[in-house]
């Protein structure tokens, strides 16, 4: 079969973002939305798993990221403690943690003392980078999902496409922290080359 006649879908991994309660409503720094938004990938897994060749899950996991973590935030270079590892924060969204047990094919943690936005930041359990495990199983595109869109989804798909993977985020797979951060953001990913889709196309 040539390049040409491959499906869209062949060799492409699904990246789920940093779905972690401390991100979710009820959580230490919570999207809107995030909830919900849990959920909704829980539903697309169930369904669509066999689509993707590989499924990976990225977790903030820190223990000292500096200036990461402030008692007075800014909320856009820092931020309340969050996701410590170890914690319940740090864990994954009750609607995926059995999925993520069964389904993915690894976990990526970064963060453990830097601010880590981008699951590229992020390494396998075996120590290779996010990047080198990909190139290593021959994945050419990436689907991202998750938490949060301005921030370390947005993060995760400007590093997929600068190194080559055709990149597509999923936006109704994920929620932002605001509004206008996350419009900014889908400009800067749309400006990058990545594509901006519903997780109900055609594929």
């Amino acid at each position: 079969m040539s390049e040409s006649e491959k499906s869209p879908l062949e060799r492409c991994a699904l990246i789920i973002v940093d779905m972690q309660n401390d991100f979710c409503e009820g959580g230490a720094l919570p999207a809107n939305g995030g909830n919900q938004t849990g959920h909704d990938i829980a539903n697309y897994l169930r369904v669509r798993h066999e689509s993707y060749q590989l499924i990976l899950t990225t977790q903030d996991w820190h223990v000292a990221p500096g200036a990461h973590f402030s008692e007075e935030p800014d909320f856009r270079d820092s931020w309340p403690p969050h996701c410590r590892a170890g914690t319940t924060g740090a864990d994954f969204h009750p609607a995926l943690k059995n999925l993520v047990e069964d389904l993915s094919d690894a976990q990526i943690r970064k963060g453990m003392h830097s601010a880590a936005y981008s699951a590229f930041e992020g390494e396998h359990p075996d120590g290779m980078l996010m990047r080198e495990f990909l190139t290593s199983q021959e994945i050419r595109q990436l689907d991202i999902v998750g938490l949060c869109t301005d921030y370390c989804v947005a993060a995760t798909a400007l590093h997929s496409a600068q190194f080559g993977f055709r990149t597509r985020v999923l936006i109704d797979l994920t929620s932002g922290v605001s509004a206008d951060t996350t419009e900014t953001a889908i400009r800067k990913m749309r400006a990058a080359g990545v594509e901006i889709l519903g997780s109900m196309r055609e594929s």
